[in-house]
């Protein structure tokens, strides 16, 4: 690949983002002792770092110290916190809040507010968070990666799709209120084309 990539996408797990990398050329490099596994285009370069916040804070600092993008761009799999979102909705929030100390990043682009928790939601931590936080969805990881290229000087995107639904009707069951298929990574690869 000549040149670095101007854009950086980091997201969780390879199966959220297969569609998109499957023609991408795949190279191994280190960085602080870890390897990581990326995935290069002509304009863009993904890494997987794995789930929740430390897992994607090494990954955004690894992708940043190797490739020096313009923007960083958290993409993956976010459950939804409004009924309105149904199972494949795309969502690019202008603000993602970090749920274990209230910190805010504002993107720049999109509309709403996705939430980052340190673990899966339960349905009632979800029902919490979303009124805390006037969120639309709840993910694990854009806030760890929206710190870590705000504080290197990259710009910061954030593009979610829902893999879960709010069913607002339901309030008694183990699974409260929500509605479970199976994750289809299709929305996410068609909503990141532009980007990559």
């Amino acid at each position: 690949m000549s040149g670095s990539p101007r854009i950086a996408i980091v997201a969780a797990l390879e199966r959220e983002v297969r569609a998109l990398i499957e023609h991408w050329q795949v190279s191994e490099r280190e960085y602080q002792g870890r390897k990581f596994k990326f995935f290069e285009n002509d304009r863009a370069v993904l890494v997987c770092g794995g789930m929740g916040a430390e897992a994607a804070r090494r990954a955004c600092e690894a992708v940043i110290a190797l490739y020096q993008p313009s923007l960083v761009v958290s993409a993956g799999f976010a459950g939804a916190l409004q009924p309105q979102l149904s199972v494949g909705y795309t969502l690019t929030p202008r603000v993602v809040v970090d749920a274990s100390d209230g910190s805010r990043t504002d993107t720049g682009e999109g509309s709403g507010v996705l939430v980052s928790l340190d673990s899966v939601a339960s349905p009632e931590q979800k029902a919490k968070l979303a009124k805390a936080y006037g969120a639309q969805a709840v993910d694990m990881e854009a806030a760890a990666v929206a710190r870590g290229a705000e504080a290197r000087g990259a710009g910061v995107g954030v593009l979610r799709v829902a893999i879960h639904q709010i069913n607002p009707s339901n309030t008694t069951s183990p699974s409260i209120g929500m509605s479970h298929r199976p994750a289809d990574p299709a929305p996410l690869a068609t909503a990141l084309r532009p980007v990559s």
